[in-house]
């Protein structure tokens, strides 16, 4: 007999052992009732009525507890354990069998302690269940109890409030039954009517007894035989017609079912099953050992069992065709019910699991990490290895090839579309903003040159415009990248042509006797149906990313309110929380549209980017070709792993050239769009200039800087556009990524060559834009695009100790004419240089144009700053020689230069200032032009004078002598060349007697040039030659630029 048997007797009889030898003592007295309940009962002193059987039946229906019931006897079966009811611990038994207290055995004991019971002592469970507790703790534990009464209490509240008119019913009904039974049909004398009350429902029992025994009825139960059924106690209220018939039967049953129920054949037959069970056990136990194995996912374990299992199956077939019609003995016979019963129960638990195997194999969004460890390509093989081993009908791996490709087919075509539409929901809010002002964009360009040190992520382009950018980057990414679809397509491809050479297999299991071998091989359709599907696949993501390069901006955006489609990663969401998933749920909140209220189509201003669906509007070519070549780099890597896919580049060639067909349909698309945003760009160039110095050179401000940084970004990502050249490395790029075509390389070239026209002329129009000061900020006249805040902003930028003044003309002339040197000695070499090995072609006939250009916007810009200066030394040098006092008299010899000559060097003084201070390498240039000027004016003054006498000819040879002295650190060619001129001149105007006396008078002559520079040493001394100190480094203000001074003084007399 098992233990829990023993246990279950042991409670029901109230009993110690299974073998007593006498009658208890504790079963001849009331041992259910505590003392307390019997002397309760004692002091109870009350009249028993005739509804004592009713009453009492009420009275016994004790608080029964969950868990517990009373038997016929009235023997309260309580629980074997419980919680303590004060809180403190889950285990009353449990806890008094830690202090010491025997309750396992004894079973009136344990009955004491446990709240559920009749015979519950709360002194005793006191004292030795909370022995040791304080007051603190007791009134915790008065407060659990209180609150668990209380929950009770109002319960039985409820259930008494909403149940009362019921029980007032079935409290009538049951007076009106008695009645009937009591009576026979007899109306007894009706007592004196009152009111229905609750007391008197409460009371019916004791006033129908009372007056029962003073009714004088003359049918009483010895005269009356219908009385024999009614419910009073001369016959035994109710049971007495049927107590002799009921003993009679059960005599009888005792008769015939003793022998059977207590038999030895019983004990006989229980021994035969015991001992075929215990020979037979594995039989039994391999069901539970594969339930076992199921449930803690311990498959090897489970494909065991279950092989086991087929073989215990297999030898009981065998045994019971062998058998035949022949009368099995009890042995095989229990061993063919066995296995039968271990088959049956076996296979429906492996059907289940190939079910669930079946579910997870072709739905790979519900595969959960806890399932199986690693790769997804190993969980699947590890389902198929499962499969094979378990047997199936249908080929597991052909199933799961079929299922991954729909799968991904799928995957390709929501993930693109649903792309493509987010992207164009952000295009239309871009699109339907103002558009951004030229100083904004010039804002971007400026940052170009500052960004590796004044920030960490680049900011080339608005926030918003950077974020649909990204937004394309990653659809373009997701598509083509090796870890986005593509790279699944590649993995797909690698696993079909696994199973296709037969390499995979070979680590497949067989099966039980071989039956799975034959799902090791694909059939020969199978085979050209997944390398077509893999053709195909591949085929849908080239299509979908051309459309977004080739195609226009989608109008439907409807695609959006359709609901998310679900992805390994996809959480799963459970319908009786959520509901169903609606279009909103797990999306960005930026696509949380009202169907109603959609943004419009982009507006059509005639903009180049509105027939381009991959590029943000308003967008400027440098944030457009860096996210631009990165988009190609992708569509170049795409294409490469497309072609590595043999049924793709090994095909008749169709592939290959579609995917050669779009990489050239992207980047011609991409160069167009980005020569528009480029030649845009460079009619905004201008608005960069800030009249800031540059930290470098201080002779130029950051324009050039700027302008080469925005130029360089341009080649170099343009080259990675037509080139693709971070992809040509790769083994087989060439045959696949085509070389740029002609059209495209002169677009590019043409583009490059217009955009630093636009530069310049921008660059020309900020130096000659009259800037005018209003309300106390400094305004352009037509479109303001000096970028400053106010006068001060305007007036002075203090860099390394110089103030440009950007409200002058006449700086901001030597700024530009500063910048154009820069421009052409540096940058623009520079930046033709790098068109050249970019896009290996020579610039021979741009170069010699751009060089042509730029001498004639310096020779413009010189004269432009030069011509006010002209004037003056014109006004004073014409003014100075033609006056009456410019002829010393007669026999006098000037010992003075005149006047006009201080005043011409002093306005030269000026100019020196200005230029020195503003763009210190144009000062050698400006006054040696200035020089060359002077001269000749001085020229054009003497030839007004008819003759010249030796005083007047002493006086012209000292103005011109002290002149050519004081600015000798300017003279050149030209400028000698004119002096040479002036004394010519003045040879031809005089006689024999002044040249011959002349001669006698240069020592003379000489001395009081001397003086007269000495005298004006310090007025002058800006035009010494300075001296550089020594050890001084070289990188200060770039050199005079001497070599050119010749061409650039032929341009300017043109």
């Amino acid at each position: 007999m098992s233990t829990d048997l023993k246990r279950t007797v042991l409670d029901f009889y109230q009993i110690t052992t299974l073998n007593p030898v006498e009658w208890p003592a504790d079963k001849d007295n009331d041992s259910d009732v505590s003392d307390e309940e019997s002397n309760n009962k004692k002091k109870v002193q009350r009249r028993k009525s005739r509804y004592q059987a009713l009453e009492r039946a009420v009275s016994n229906r004790s608080s029964v507890i969950p868990g517990s019931e009373t038997s016929g006897k009235g023997v309260n079966l309580v629980q074997r354990d419980e919680p303590d009811p004060l809180g403190t611990t889950d285990s009353v038994v449990m806890t008094l069998k830690y202090l010491g207290v025997p309750l396992q055995d004894d079973t009136r004991l344990r009955n004491r302690f446990l709240l559920s019971s009749t015979t519950f002592s709360p002194a005793l469970f006191l004292s030795q269940m909370h022995a040791t507790a304080d007051t603190q703790a007791l009134y915790s534990g008065k407060d659990v109890l209180s609150q668990s009464i209380d929950q009770k209490s109002a319960s039985l509240k409820v259930l008494v409030e909403s149940n009362f008119e019921r029980f007032v019913r079935a409290k009538a009904t049951i007076d009106n039954v008695y009645k009937e039974m009591k009576y026979r049909g007899a109306d007894p004398t009706p007592p004196r009517a009152r009111a229905h009350s609750r007391h008197a429902s409460r009371n019916s029992f004791r006033s129908g007894s009372a007056v029962a025994p003073a009714t004088s009825s003359p049918m009483s139960p010895a005269t009356d035989p219908r009385k024999k059924n009614a419910l009073i106690k001369e016959s035994e209220y109710g049971v007495l017609g049927v107590k002799a018939p009921l003993l009679d039967v059960s005599a009888k049953a005792e008769d015939v079912w003793g022998p059977a129920l207590g038999g030895r054949d019983k004990e006989e037959h229980l021994k035969t099953v015991a001992s075929n069970l215990d020979t037979y056990k594995e039989y039994v136990e391999t069901s539970a050992a594969i339930a076992d194995s199921i449930k803690r996912r311990d498959h090897e374990s489970l494909v065991e069992e279950y092989t086991k299992a087929r073989r215990f199956a297999e030898e009981a077939k065998q045994l019971a065709q062998e058998l035949g019609d022949s009368q099995p003995n009890d042995s095989q016979l229990y061993r063919i019910v066995l296995a039968a019963r271990m088959w049956h129960d076996v296979e429906e638990q492996i059907q289940v699991l190939k079910r669930d195997i079946w579910r997870k194999l072709i739905s790979p969004t519900v595969i959960s990490k806890a399932d199986t460890q690693g790769q997804p390509e190993d969980q699947h093989m590890e389902l198929i290895t499962l499969l094979l081993e378990l047997g199936v009908e249908d080929n597991p791996v052909w199933v799961w090839l079929l299922s991954r490709y729909d799968y991904l087919k799928s995957k390709i075509s929501s993930t693109a579309e649903r792309s493509k539409v987010e992207i164009e929901i952000l295009r239309r809010r871009l699109a339907n903003t103002e558009k951004p002002s030229p100083q904004a964009i010039a804002s971007h360009m400026r940052t170009l040159g500052r960004q590796s040190v004044e920030s960490k992520s680049p900011t080339f382009d608005s926030v918003d415009v950077a974020e649909l950018w990204e937004l394309m980057v990653t659809f373009i990414g997701n598509m083509l990248s090796p870890q986005g679809i593509l790279g699944e397509v590649v993995e797909f491809w690698q696993t079909v042509q696994g199973f296709i050479e037969g390499k995979t297999q070979m680590s497949l299991p067989v099966g039980f006797k071989g039956e799975s071998k034959e799902h090791h091989r694909l059939s020969q359709q199978g085979t050209i149906d997944l390398q077509k599907g893999t053709v195909e696949l591949v085929g849908m993501i080239r299509e979908h990313v051309l459309m977004f390069f080739a195609g226009p901006p989608p109008e439907d955006v409807s695609l959006l309110f359709s609901p998310l489609p679900q992805s390994p990663g996809t959480p799963q969401v459970t319908p009786s929380i959520s509901g169903s998933l609606t279009p909103t749920a797990l999306r960005d909140p930026r696509f949380n549209l009202d169907p109603k209220n959609l943004p419009p189509p982009s507006p059509r201003r005639g903009e180049a980017w509105e027939k381009f669906a991959f590029w943000p509007p308003w967008s400027n070519s440098i944030s457009g070709v860096h996210y631009l070549s990165k988009m190609l780099e992708l569509v170049g890597s795409g294409v490469l792993d497309m072609a590595s896919i043999s049924p793709v580049g090994q095909g008749d060639g169709t592939e290959v050239e579609r995917l050669r067909t779009l990489v050239g349909v992207a980047r011609e698309r991409c160069v167009t769009a980005l020569c528009a945003a480029w030649n845009r760009d460079a009619e905004n160039i201008r608005f960069v200039e800030d009249w800031n110095r540059s930290p470098d050179r201080r002779d130029v401000t950051k324009m050039p800087a700027s302008f080469a940084a925005f130029e360089g970004a341009l080649l170099s990502g343009m080259q990675k556009i037509l080139y693709i050249s971070e992809e040509m490395s790769k083994p087989g790029a060439a045959d696949i990524i085509p070389t740029p075509p002609t059209k495209l390389l002169q677009m590019v070239r043409s583009q490059y060559v217009t955009t630093l026209y636009k530069a310049l002329s921008g660059m020309v129009e900020n130096a000659e834009r009259p800037v005018k000061k209003t309300d106390d900020d400094w305004t352009v006249d037509v479109d303001g695009f000096v970028a400053t805040n106010g006068p001060a902003a305007l007036r002075a930028s203090t860099v390394g100790g110089a103030t440009i003044n950007a409200g002058d003309r006449n700086v901001r002339m030597l700024l530009t004419l500063s910048n154009l040197q820069s421009l052409r000695s540096d940058v623009v070499p520079g930046l033709n240089t790098q068109f050249e090995s970019a896009f290996s072609v020579k610039l021979t006939d741009e170069t010699k144009t751009i060089r042509d250009v730029l001498g004639q916007i310096d020779a413009r810009l010189f004269q432009s700053y030069t011509r006010p200066s002209i004037e003056n030394l014109r006004k004073i040098i014409r003014t100075g020689v033609q006056g009456s006092d410019w002829v010393p008299p007669a026999g006098e010899k000037p010992r003075e230069v005149r006047a006009y000559v201080y005043e011409a060097l002093l306005s030269l003084v000026l100019v020196h200032t200005q230029v020195s201070t503003t763009a210190a390498s144009l000062t050698s240039q400006v006054l040696s032009f200035l020089l060359e000027q002077t001269s000749r004016e001085l020229l054009e003054a003497f030839k007004t004078r008819p003759k010249y006498n030796l005083e007047a000819l002493m006086q012209a040879t000292l103005d011109v002598e002290f002149v050519a002295q004081t600015l000798s650190h300017y003279t050149t060619d030209r400028a000698s060349e004119v002096q040479s001129h002036i004394y010519q001149e003045l040879d031809s105007r005089t006689d024999n007697e002044a040249r011959a006396r002349l001669q006698h008078e240069l020592p003379d002559m000489r001395a009081v040039l001397k003086r007269l520079r000495d005298a004006s040493k310090s007025e002058f001394a800006c035009f010494r030659k300075p001296k550089r100190p020594p050890g001084a480094a070289v990188g200060g203000a770039p050199p005079v630029r001497r070599d050119t001074g010749e061409s650039a003084t032929s341009d300017r007399e043109r």
